[in-house]
Formats: C-alpha cells, sequence, structure tokens
C-alpha cells in the first residue's frame, strides 16, 4: 500500500489573508487539490492531511473528497516541525505500506513524478528517499551531500560550510519512506536543534547513521517543488501553471492568439482547431469541441460547447451549446440554459434557465428567463419574458416559428402557440394560439397641432 500524508496545518501568516493558506487558488483549484489530485494519479492509496489552523474550513471545503485527517495540537508548549506533524498520523502507517510525505503547498507538483519517485524508492530497496532538484540559486534550502545514487546527508542553510553552499542539489520537503522504519525513526526524533522542533531532516540524518539506505531522486522541473508562502509566489505558481495548460492545449491542435493574457483553468477541455482570443477565461470543467471562435472578452465556466460556434465578448455560465451558433457581443447566458444549433443570442441579451431551439434568434437587447423557445421563432428587441410574480418564478413558451414582436413583455405563465405572432410593444397575459396575431396595447390617439407649442 503507497500512504501519503500531507503537511497543511500551517497559519500561513505570510499570505495575510482570513483563507487557509493551502485553500487558495491557482488558476481555478485550490492548492491542496493540486496535492490530492497528483497522490490519486500516483496509486497513493490512502491519503491522509495533517491538518491545525482552519482545519475546519478545509474539511468542508473538500467534504467531497476521498482522504484521512489528523489534527496537529497547538500550543507554547507543543514543538511543532515535520517531524512532529508526522507524528501525528503514526497509528495510520502501515508496518508494510511505502509512506510518501508532501507538502500541502507545492501544488505544482505532477503525478507522474511521485509514481516515478516511489518506483524509484521500492526499486532500489531504500530506507528512505529524498526527492531533490538543483536551483541557480539554492540559498535557503538544504543541501544534498551525496555520493552517487546514495545520500549521505542534509545540511540546512544556516549550518551550510561555503562547500556546503556551492552545492545547488536542494531538498525538496518530499520524502518516501518504508512504513515500519519510518515509524521506529520518529520515536527516535529529537528537539535538540535552534528551533526546538522535531525535523524530519534529522530522520533522514538518523537512517544514514544506522548503515541504512538513502536515496536521493533528481528532477530535472524545479518549479513542481516550489511552494506558495505568499502572494507574489502564488500569482507566479499561477503564472507558470497557466503557461504549462496553454502549452498543452496548442500542442493539441488549439489556436490561443495572445497565450500571455488567455486563461484556461486545469480541467478544461478543448478541441482541435478552435480559437482562443485574448483575455479569455475558460474555467471549471468546460468542455469545448473543434473549429470555435472564443473571445476576446469572454468567460465560460462549467458549460459544454460544441461545434464551429462563435462566442464574442460574452458570459456563459453551467449552460449547454450545440453547434454552429452566433452569441455575443456582450450576451449573458446564465446557469441552465440549453440551446441548439445555428442560433443566434446577441448583444445584450441575457438568458436564465431556458431553452432555444435550433435556427431561433434573439438579437438584441432581451431578457429570457425560464422560458422554452422551439424551432425558427423570432425574439424582437427589447422583449421581456416576465417570469417573476414576487414570489415564486413562472415559465414562457414559446413554440415553433413563433414571432415576438420588438419591446413586448411576455407575462409568465404563459404559452404562444405555433406561428403566433406577438405585434411589438405589446404586452401579453394570455395564451396565443397558433398562427393568431396577439396585439395587447393601448390605442394610440393623434392630437391635431397640439405638439407644434410643446417648447414654450
Amino acid at each position: 500500500m503507497n500512504i501519503g500524508i500531507i503537511l497543511a496545518a500551517g497559519e500561513g501568516t505570510r499570505m495575510k489573508s482570513k483563507t487557509p493558506k493551502v485553500l487558495h487558488e491557482v488558476m481555478g483549484k485550490k492548492i491542496i487539490q493540486y496535492v490530492l489530485d497528483a497522490c490519486s494519479e500516483a496509486n497513493i492509496n490512502e491519503k491522509v492531511m495533517i491538518l491545525g489552523h482552519g482545519k475546519e474550513k478545509i474539511i468542508e471545503t473538500l467534504k467531497d473528497k476521498d482522504f484521512k485527517w489528523k489534527e496537529q495540537p497547538i500550543g507554547e508548549d507543543k514543538p511543532y516541525g515535520t517531524g512532529y506533524a508526522v507524528m501525528q498520523a503514526e497509528d495510520l502507517i502501515e508496518d508494510n505500506a511505502t509512506v510518501v510525505i508532501l507538502n500541502g503547498d507545492v501544488p505544482l507538483i505532477e503525478g507522474k513524478t511521485l509514481d516515478n519517485f516511489i518506483n524509484f524508492h521500492k526499486k532500489n530497496s531504500n530506507s528512505a528517499s529524498v526527492l531533490t532538484a538543483k536551483l541557480e540559486d539554492p540559498y535557503g534550502y538544504g543541501r544534498i551531500i551525496r555520493k552517487d545514487d546514495k545520500i549521505l546527508g542534509i545540511v540546512e542553510e544556516k549550518d551550510a560550510s561555503e562547500e556546503h553552499k556551492r552545492i545547488n542539489e536542494i531538498n525538496s520537503g518530499i520524502y518516501c519512506f518504508n512504513g515500519n522504519e519510518l515509524k521506529e525513526i520518529l520515536k527516535e526524533l529529537d528537539t535538540d536543534n535552534s528551533q526546538q522542533e522535531y525535523y524530519i531532516t534529522d530522520g533522514i540524518k538518523k537512517i544514514v547513521e544506522k548503515g541504512l539506505k538513502v536515496g536521493g531522486y533528481l528532477i530535472e522541473d524545479a518549479i513542481q517543488i516550489k511552494g506558495v508562502n505568499n502572494r507574489i509566489q502564488l500569482s507566479e505558481l499561477s503564472t507558470e501553471e497557466k503557461i504549462r495548460i496553454n502549452k498543452k492545449h496548442m500542442l493539441n491542435g488549439v489556436n490561443i492568439i495572445d497565450p500571455d493574457n488567455t486563461y484556461i483553468e486545469k480541467d478544461v477541455e478543448i478541441g482541435m482547431d478552435t480559437t482562443i482570443y485574448p483575455n479569455t477565461f475558460l474555467e471549471g470543467k468546460t468542455i469545448i469541441g473543434e473549429d470555435n471562435i472564443i473571445g476576446p472578452g469572454t468567460i465560460i465556466q462549467n458549460s459544454k460547447i460544441g461545434n464551429n460556434n462563435k462566442i464574442e465578448n460574452s458570459k456563459i455560465i453551467k449552460s449547454t451549446l450545440e453547434n454552429h451558433n452566433k452569441i455575443g457581443p456582450y450576451a449573458y447566458i446564465r446557469p441552465n440554459c440549453k440551446i441548439g444549433s445555428c442560433v443566434k443570442v446577441g448583444d445584450f441579451v441575457e438568458l436564465k434557465n431556458t431553452t432555444i431551439g435550433d435556427n431561433s434568434k434573439a438579437s438584441h437587447l432581451a431578457y429570457l428567463g425560464d422560458g422554452e423557445v422551439g424551432d425558427n421563432a423570432n425574439i424582437g428587441c427589447g422583449v421581456i419574458f416576465v417570469n417573476y410574480d414576487g414570489k415564486n418564478k413562472h415559465k414562457t413558451i414559446i413554440k415553433d416559428g413563433a414571432f415576438v414582436g420588438s419591446n413586448s413583455n411576455l407575462v409568465a405563465p404563459i404559452v404562444v402557440e405555433k406561428g403566433a405572432y406577438i405585434a411589438c410593444g405589446s404586452t401579453i397575459t394570455e395564451d396565443v394560439e397558433e398562427n393568431a396575431l396577439a396585439i395587447g396595447r393601448a390605442r394610440q390617439v393623434t392630437k391635431i397641432n397640439k405638439g407644434k407649442d410643446r417648447y414654450k
């Protein structure tokens, strides 16, 4: 069994936030969720989080996720340190398990890397293994002292000699242990150090002193092991993740006009030959098909978009579009909308909880809330589905081929049957029969010569 112990008890004071550090987001995804997902991808069967500050909020946020948790007690009489944190999960560590210790604030670690690290640990029959990386500027990190594949020690910055400081291979803070040996080492840790804390690095030292083998697995992509301690680092890692995501899509045949100003979250899927214009945000579980033109200035959240759509300067939330639609500019499609094919939803049109059939159009300045529009229907400029009576929402149904003239109010619940025609400027409060003409407005009255003195 592979067990992951994720250290996430820190207060994160340098974030200057009421939100626990691990719940901040990198490209729309919680930092801790990146770590959990990487564990799952690496076949880490059991995930144990060590929590402290903000534990209630973390548990509530991740309530649908599969993990166990242990609390790290806090207080002036507590020793703290990475070793102390791992001690809290000691009763969950099985003797024959492989235990990976990770930091909850390192979002860009990849599942493939963890999988390779675990395999390296097992293949080399190590008692412990350390994930390492080489940095141009290793200042502040523990330096790796090694001979070939064996690690002889880890020297912290404050204890490093000038010779040690020239070493650029550093400790990532990610470790792999055999379960039984980890439990033995935890019992032997002490606080005989400047911080008076329990350190996992001291455990590595004790394993070396026993003559047991400690391996070092060096990764090339050092960004994977960088953590988040403040808003600047959060921004830097978000930028790195954005670049990675955009490159992946471009290599898969997506045309991104300006990658620096295009924001695509990790779980978004995009088909080939779709073009993304700048200042576009694709978020959540959004799925976009092929040959679309998206943007500029478009936000799509948790929606499904078919093929050959053009969506310009618009916002779409939790909705579905089929194929060959033209959306925007400045359309607002709110949750639970379903739009067929060859539909026009034009500028300043707002939809909410509405279905629109094929070849229909609402070209401009309309509100369609709680509606059902059939095929080949026309919704004129300024049309309002009056769906709310102050207490309840009601449905407006426009059937195939109906025409709703400009500046009309349809007071729901109401049904406009096939082929019916609503005269412009009407307020309609009753159902309209098939192929009927409905007019609901006051008769025009004209007063001769009464307009000429209007400025006197």
